[in-house]
């Protein structure tokens, strides 16, 4: 009877802070999945290993449309209505559920198909130049001549002057960031884990790009006299317009 009470008013006694780390813990394991694996990260590591494209197409989509908003929040460019939701978001999240995302999944596919299996020094060292001189310039030409016909190129010049301008700086920031992540995923994540990290890091990096591209395109209109078919918020409402 004596180890009965004592086992019991073990588990009676309150836990230190109460419901406070009850509620803490139970987040703790829903976002992680916990000993149980039933966590959000779990159901969408469920989800990459049953519908991968499907999945990357949803995730980009989604993270797209928002770094567009979030990206005008930062540095106040509003629409000519008024809001941060332009014509821009809903063409954002066609790039990125449409392109963005099977051509990340066919490119990332590849490079893992290549070195799977392979942990040496040597052969990490060889995948981080591989996504670096090869992967990288892919996807970024694509994102800027992507960039360039939502933001209203329509012909081959404007799209290449696009690209011309951006093609360095875009790879400079991929060069700087993209070693550091891939070795950082190599080192301590699990392969089925890359998708959501380099998500993540992507969504970083390509809303503070965003974001600073529309600080300096308002601030070089700041300067200027308006009335030449640009609107109040500072927005290019014809593409056409630039000298290239």
């Amino acid at each position: 009877m004596s180890v009965k009470f004592e086992k019991e008013t073990i588990r009676d006694t309150p836990i230190p802070g109460g419901r406070k780390h009850e509620i803490a813990h139970e987040i703790g394991e829903r976002l992680t999945g916990g000993n149980t694996m039933t966590g959000y990260l779990a159901a969408y590591l469920e989800q990459l290993q049953k519908n991968p494209l499907r999945t990357k197409m949803l995730t980009s989509g989604s993270l797209a449309a928002l770094q567009e908003i979030l990206a005008s929040w930062i540095a106040h460019d509003r629409s000519k209505h008024g809001h941060y939701l332009s014509a821009r978001v809903p063409k954002m999240a066609i790039y990125g559920a449409f392109i963005s995302a099977p051509l990340g999944h066919v490119l990332i596919s590849i490079l893992q198909r290549l070195f799977k299996g392979r942990t040496s020094l040597k052969a990490k060292i060889l995948q981080i130049l591989i996504s670096n001189l090869i992967v990288s310039p892919i996807q970024n030409s694509v994102y800027l001549v992507s960039m360039a016909i939502i933001a209203g190129a329509r012909t081959f010049h404007q799209v290449r002057a696009t690209v011309r301008a951006g093609f360095m700086p875009v790879m400079k920031v991929s060069w700087i960031t993209s070693p550091l992540a891939l070795a950082f995923a190599q080192k301590f994540l699990p392969e089925q884990t890359w998708v959501p990290f380099f998500n993540i890091v992507a969504f970083v990096i390509g809303t503070y790009i965003n974001a600073h591209t529309k600080k300096k395109r308002l601030a070089a209109l700041r300067k200027k006299h308006y009335g030449d078919g640009r609107s109040n918020s500072g927005r290019t409402d014809d593409f056409s317009k630039r000298d290239y």
